[in-house]
């Protein structure tokens, strides 16, 4: 006879840390960012209420759904899972137990009187082939909308050096374009390195005219994931030119965040970056690399496929009250519009911000933004 299935709503710093990571570390689907270590890093950061929903049957855990309460102070409240990154959704035994912690999730914004529930998840490998007809299994990218983004993974060899060699010849060079550029890359573990990376990333953030992370937040990241989150810093001379962070768990590797400064970009410093972080997370027998969020077709999705990445699905469910919110088929809609009107207006102004200034005022809006 089947044990009765027992849901509970958990703050994440009342929750069994162990149980909640051994069941991660045990499931297929899990992702780096499942990790206790994110949720962890959210609330010391930035204060966000990190919140676990469990499944347990006969007081054996069986289902996760990790989430983060996030309220600003103007605007609509909301609990993600997960914020500040591409995924992070329920991991369980079965479909079953999956939607039964989603239900207890519907449960917990109207406890709290929260306005909108945000689940973000990845899907199944599309086809990039013009005629996907030859795997029915698979959806083609080409039939998707232009602005569809997509998550990127790339399985990844035995060793650096057959992943290497299973790269095209102009890929190759351009690895070594840059160590003859007089580039070098360095991998970090030490909690210092934060800063070099920081370094890269503001006065990349600035650049792109988008509100930066707290120098706080990569802190205390690296302090919750420890030796599971990698620095890499790509230098010319001793300058950091270059920096990217990846995060560990399971058997896969993701790269949540990675910078270099303009004016280097002629030297290749991006390629070097990657290569170096590619093939140590190869070597350490790592299987599967996340290269992260991209639009279709756009340069980041080019730029990640010519290392071997493919696209899978990524998807981001809304329930505002409780009721799940379909696309619309009209995308020009009103808001939309007017949004993407001032958009390249307001990144034109961040841009002209001093450097200081933008490192002071970014972290207090970033950390309401959850993408």
């Amino acid at each position: 006879m089947n044990a009765e299935l027992h849901l509970r709503a958990s703050r994440f710093n009342a929750f069994p840390v162990n149980d909640y990571n051994q069941y991660v570390a045990g499931h297929a689907a899990a992702t780096p960012y499942h990790r206790s270590a994110w949720l962890q890093a959210t609330e010391q950061a930035y204060g966000h209420t990190g919140w676990v929903i469990s499944a347990h049957q006969n007081e054996t855990l069986c289902g996760i759904l990790p989430l983060v309460e996030v309220k600003p102070p103007i605007g609509t409240s909301s609990l993600v899972t997960l914020p500040f990154c591409d995924l992070g959704g329920a991991l369980a035994d079965n479909a079953d137990i999956r939607q039964r912690l989603i239900s207890e999730a519907k449960t917990l914004t109207k406890t709290n009187r929260i306005k909108i529930l945000e689940i973000r998840e990845g899907g199944v490998a599309l086809s990039i082939d013009k005629d996907a007809s030859g795997d029915q299994n698979k959806q083609s990218a080409s039939a998707l909308p232009g602005n569809t983004k997509v998550r990127m993974l790339c399985d990844l060899p035995e060793n650096s050096e057959a992943l290497f060699k299973s790269y095209k010849p102009k890929l190759r060079s351009q690895i070594r374009k840059a160590e003859k550029n007089g580039l070098r890359a360095e991998l970090r573990t030490e909690a210092d390195a934060v800063d070099l990376f920081y370094e890269v990333f503001a006065q990349n953030m600035r650049r792109l005219g988008s509100p930066v992370h707290s120098l706080r937040w990569f802190q205390e990241l690296k302090a919750a994931y420890g030796e599971h989150m990698l620095i890499g810093i790509v230098f010319q001379a001793d300058k950091p030119v270059g920096a990217g962070i990846v995060l560990l768990g399971g058997k896969e590797a993701c790269i949540p965040w990675a910078s270099t400064l303009e004016e280097f970009n002629r030297l290749a410093p991006n390629m070097l970056l990657y290569w170096t972080l590619l093939s140590h997370v190869c070597d350490l027998g790592y299987t599967r690399f996340d290269f992260g969020r991209s639009t279709l077709d756009e340069g980041t999705y080019r730029f990640k496929k010519q290392w071997g990445a493919q696209p899978y699905e990524l998807i981001w469910s809304e329930y505002p009250a409780g009721k799940l919110n379909l696309p619309r088929a009209d995308s020009n809609s009103s808001g939309a519009s007017v949004a993407s009107r001032l958009r390249p207006l307001i990144e034109n102004i961040w841009r002209r911000l001093p450097l200081s200034f933008a490192n002071w005022l970014g972290p207090k809006l970033r950390r309401y933004i959850t993408l």
